[in-house]
């Protein structure tokens, strides 16, 4: 079995520098080269990731298991793909802040790559609590320290962040969420409309949020034109929003005060990172108010 195995990584290596020697020549080669090098990445640091948790499980540390995966993915992409996201958190929000529920934009698979080069230590992802039972994934979201929603047992957004809310709280666990649900694949900065389970998830624990945007990288990947570049794509981690004192009552303008605060500063950081004006978004007062649609832009 190890023999077949061995033949299997040997021809796949082979297969991905050949994509990347014909693409001096066929530019479009490049796309299937870094493709195939992300998968084996990945591959990598998912057998990684599992002694990983089972080692720190041991010792005690599981609650950065997360992290030290994501760490390897980061380095181990650089290497094969040459592509990494650039952390700007000059007041160390990610360090300091804890427990808390990070949330930030979502655009493609590539955002795993995103969490690997930002996902702070004491910090886990969320994860259906149908996967707990699931094999090899499972067990390491388990070992991990992932935190499960039961959604299907729960009438609403509340009930399923209820547990996730004690667990928050008892082990001073942070977990990071993307609010719009599923990747947008967008190649403008925008956002796609905010589900409520991550701003009922920290009322519930009483635990800041701390948004986190991340520049639009379709220069950097985007499957439909098959492009597949490397490059350094910007996030910004912004100031902790305080929950303490908010109740459910309070969670449908959190969502949306916080959903237009990521929106503007997707705008500008997408311009900056493209090399574009810094636009303001239309509605921008004399007072500083914003209603950004990701739509309607002046440039300054």
């Amino acid at each position: 079995m190890f023999q077949y195995l061995g033949y299997f990584l040997v021809g796949y290596t082979a297969l991905t520098v050949a994509f990347y020697m014909l693409s001096f020549a066929v530019p479009k080669a490049a796309f299937a080269a870094r493709l195939l090098a992300s998968y084996l990445s990945l591959v990598i640091c998912a057998l990684y990731g599992v002694f990983a948790s089972i080692v720190l499980r041991l010792t005690g540390n599981w609650q950065i298991s997360q992290w030290a995966t994501a760490r390897s993915f980061k380095y181990v992409m650089a290497l094969t793909t040459g592509i990494t996201f650039e952390i700007d958190d000059p007041n160390d929000y990610l360090g300091k802040t804890r427990p808390a529920v990070f949330i930030g934009n979502h655009q493609t698979a590539l955002d795993v790559l995103m969490l690997g080069c930002m996902f702070p230590k004491y910090c886990s992802v969320t994860a259906k609590a149908q996967l707990k039972s699931t094999p090899f994934l499972g067990w390491f979201m388990r070992l991990s320290g992932s935190i499960f929603l039961d959604r299907a047992n729960s009438k609403d957004a509340r009930e399923a962040m209820r547990g996730a809310a004690e667990a928050i709280q008892g082990n001073r666990q942070s977990v990071y969420m993307f609010p719009e649900g599923t990747r947008s694949n967008a190649k403008e900065p925008m956002l796609l409309p905010f589900k409520k389970g991550a701003f009922h998830l920290a009322v519930q624990a009483g635990v800041p949020i701390v948004p986190c945007v991340v520049a639009n990288y379709s220069h950097v990947l985007s499957i439909k034109d098959m492009v597949f570049r490397s490059g350094k794509i910007p996030v910004k981690v912004l100031e902790p929003i305080p929950t303490k004192g908010l109740t459910a009552d309070d969670v449908s303008e959190l969502t949306s005060t916080t959903r237009e605060l990521m929106l503007k500063e997707l705008i500008n950081l997408s311009a900056k990172a493209k090399g574009q004006p810094i636009p303001i978004p239309a509605g921008f007062g004399s007072n500083g108010a914003t209603k950004a649609s990701g739509v309607d832009v002046k440039t300054r």
